[in-house]
């Protein structure tokens, strides 16, 4: 399968930048992984350390860097420093819609295909751990619930995403369900 951009596909509640802020440009991989227990989408664990993101379960991905061909080349070359997993673009399935992030970031979510079995090497410099959930998991839009925090007297809406102790929130979890939407509008 591959996707066929739909600009229905979005996070109605999701962080937008104004027209005039300058945000940085990213990419991630969704990486679906099939092995021998059926397909699982692959997230890391990020260290405690890290400036931005600190122990936050996301995608394998990051900033673009200069020497990047586009943001397909982000992605695979984040996911090879991150989690070891050397890649190319034959993987590929397509994009979901860029995704405004509060922390300056505007993300471009690339959703790729891994036949297992992988091993990982993670940089423990950036990744604590990873996680695989299962496919049919991600895909169950009844999974995922609408949370609320104040944010300075103001509500700031996110989706969560809970599965088996580990707390997937925010913009990870609402990538995943802008991806959960566009695989059952593909059927």
């Amino acid at each position: 399968m591959r996707f066929r951009r739909n600009a229905c596909w979005q996070d109605e509640h999701a962080f937008v930048h104004d027209a005039s802020s300058e945000p940085v440009l990213a990419a991630v991989l969704i990486p679906i992984v099939v092995g021998s227990k059926g397909p699982t989408i692959l997230l890391t664990q990020r260290t405690e350390h890290l400036e931005k993101h600190a122990g936050q379960i996301s995608f394998p991905g990051g900033k673009v860097a200069e020497s990047d061909v586009d943001r397909e080349d982000t992605a695979l070359r984040e996911t090879y420093e991150e989690v070891g997993l050397s890649l190319d673009r034959s993987v590929l399935l397509g994009s979901l819609p860029e995704y405004d992030i509060r922390t300056g970031f505007r993300v471009t979510p690339i959703v790729g295909w891994i036949d297992g079995p992988v091993s990982f090497q993670i940089d423990i410099r950036e990744v604590a751990s990873t996680i695989q959930v299962p496919l049919e998991f991600v895909l169950n839009l009844d999974n995922y619930q609408l949370d609320c925090k104040d944010d300075g007297g103001k509500p700031r809406y996110f989706y969560r995403l809970p599965y088996k102790g580990h707390n997937i929130w925010g913009a990870t979890a609402g990538m995943l369900r802008i991806f959960a939407i566009a695989v059952s509008d593909q059927r």
